[in-house]
């Protein structure tokens, strides 16, 4: 869909946008769409009390039902109750290993849709398209699994294999462009779009209400030239809603140490700058060591591509190996074997403090692979060309390519490097919002993050409890869930809320002035393609 720069006629108002095309905002689509979920006659789950509370009123959509309600004694590994109440339908007991069939049907309900429009920068699935292709996620294909159509149906159509019963990004991004088409969402998709402002509008005395001024630019093809390339255009837009989503995710904004060196050209803050190094062939086994910080998925996916590649590795983190928040101790060993392997890399292969006082300062010269004796934990290395070091944090980088690291008890050691990756997260791009949003948190003197400080939302509606006014919402990792099996209980919350409003007969319902504006984007889209 294109959108054009000029405002839509005074109370020709959406319902809905919703910032953002990866799964919150596709799988929120769905629900907006008309497919509803219903109690199956046939099935039923594994939890007697949900199953009963379920079967109280059967005849009602989940939509239409009491989340709260529904929510009371469910436990699981998300603290968003709507998020566990949702996972638990879909996917019941899967954490135990079982594969329960869902006690929901879908039923496609047209009468209930909501006219929505969904704004992403690239094409549906966003970050996803942007992640590395080869690598395996770290959820279960299932978990990753949009309602209304089977990941592992639609790969062995396309005659893919799930290995290990886990997908790569790109199968997963693909994944979910083709759940766009399948289910018929691609109108209510406007893709090339960057949002620039949200704001506030108040109502005025001819009696338009008060709603979301939403405006952007949106990235459209223009006049081919020789050759088959084509000049693109970045055409600004502007539109007016009763309800606005932020379903940004945060990967937009890599994370940073803010130390000094940081700005140095070997620092990098994406594993796709060790992509792009590996591939022009600046690192090999001959190569000084790659520091790598952090101790994530994605640092740990770092430690494993310049290992492959008999790249001497140092590997900085602040947490002890044995602290139960490492993710790595989260994770059950048969199934993410790969990183297990990296936990034991950073546990085997330890920097050791040297116990002379003078050598406080010591520069590591020497590679991983052939440690000094104050640098490894054995003479004899399981994994030639690594060493970690645990509570460690950065203090410098300095331009001569040398890295200093302060353990927690204050001791220094400087390290030589070829490349640095600070990979320790990333921040949302809420540029679009004062203060790129900072007073929606949790706590409004940080800046948002997925982990710290989350969007602050009511946990039954996700609305946005800090919002300038009624209408805001916030789901994903914008709130916490950084997991696709959960981020779906944002969109049923939402989504159940919107519903109790329409059905009170609020702005919601839909009128002929939204026709008449989808009409005419689709009209002058068809002029200018014309």
């Amino acid at each position: 869909m294109d959108l054009h720069d000029k405002d839509i006629l005074p109370g020709d108002i959406l319902p809905v946008v919703i910032i953002g095309n990866g799964p919150s905002g596709i799988c929120l689509s769905y629900l907006l769409s008309g497919y509803t979920p219903y109690l199956s006659p046939e099935a039923s789950h594994p939890n007697t009390l949900l199953q009963s509370k379920l079967e109280e009123q059967p005849h009602l959509s989940l939509l239409e039902q009491d989340l709260e309600y529904l929510c009371e004694g469910l436990e699981g590994r998300s603290s968003n109750p709507v998020a566990v109440l949702f996972d638990s339908l879909l996917l019941p007991d899967s954490d135990f290993g079982l594969d329960h069939i869902s006690p929901l049907e879908w039923r496609y309900e047209p009468e209930r849709a909501v006219p929505h429009l969904v704004l992403g920068k690239g094409p549906p699935g966003g970050a996803w398209h942007a992640m590395e292709g080869s690598m395996l996620t770290l959820s279960l294909a299932n978990w990753m699994e949009l309602p209304g159509l089977k990941l592992k149906d639609w790969m062995r159509d396309k005659r893919r294999n799930v290995r290990n019963d886990r997908a790569t990004p790109a199968e997963i991004a693909s994944y979910y462009q083709h759940y766009v088409t399948q289910m018929s969402l691609e109108h209510n998709f406007a893709c090339g779009t960057t949002v620039t402002s949200v704001t506030r509008q108040n109502g005025n005395q001819e009696g338009s209400p008060a709603c979301w001024r939403v405006t952007g630019l949106q990235r459209r093809e223009g006049e081919e030239l020789a050759g088959g390339s084509s000049v693109s255009e970045e055409v600004p837009f502007s539109v007016l809603a009763h309800n606005v989503v932020l379903a940004t995710g945060t990967h937009d904004i890599p994370a940073r140490l803010d130390v000094e060196g940081e700005s140095l050209p070997f620092v990098c803050h994406s594993f796709w700058e060790l992509e792009a190094a590996i591939s022009r062939g600046e690192l090999d086994q001959s190569s000084d060591p790659v520091l790598v910080v952090g101790a994530g998925l994605t640092a740990a996916d770092a430690v494993l591509a310049a290992h492959h590649l008999n790249t001497p590795v140092y590997h900085a983190f602040r947490r002890s190996v044995t602290d139960p928040g490492l993710i790595f101790n989260q994770l059950p060993k048969l199934l993410y074997p790969e990183y297990h392997k990296v936990h034991q890399m950073m546990t085997q292969q330890q920097h050791q403090p040297s116990p002379r006082p003078q050598d406080h300062a010591q520069n590591l010269r020497s590679t991983p692979s052939s440690p000094s004796s104050s640098t490894s934990s054995s003479s004899s290395s399981s994994y030639p060309g690594y060493l970690s070091f645990p509570r460690h944090r950065v203090v410098e980088f300095r331009p001569d390519r040398k890295c200093v690291l302060e353990s927690d008890s204050g001791e220094r050691t400087v390290v030589q490097v070829s490349k640095v990756l600070v990979l320790i997260g990333a921040h949302p791009n809420l540029s679009f919002l004062k203060d790129n949003g900072r007073e929606l948190g949790m706590n409004p003197k940080e800046p948002i993050t997925c982990r710290r400080n989350p969007v602050e939302v009511d946990p039954f509606t996700n609305e946005v409890v800090a919002a300038e006014g009624p209408g805001m919402y916030a789901m994903g990792p914008l709130v916490g869930e950084n997991f696709v099996r959960f981020l779906k209980g944002g969109a049923l919350a939402i989504a159940s809320d919107l519903a109790k409003r329409q059905r009170a007969g609020g702005e919601l319902s839909p009128d002929r002035l939204m026709d008449r504006w989808v009409d005419r984007q689709v009209s002058e889209a068809e002029v200018l393609h014309s």
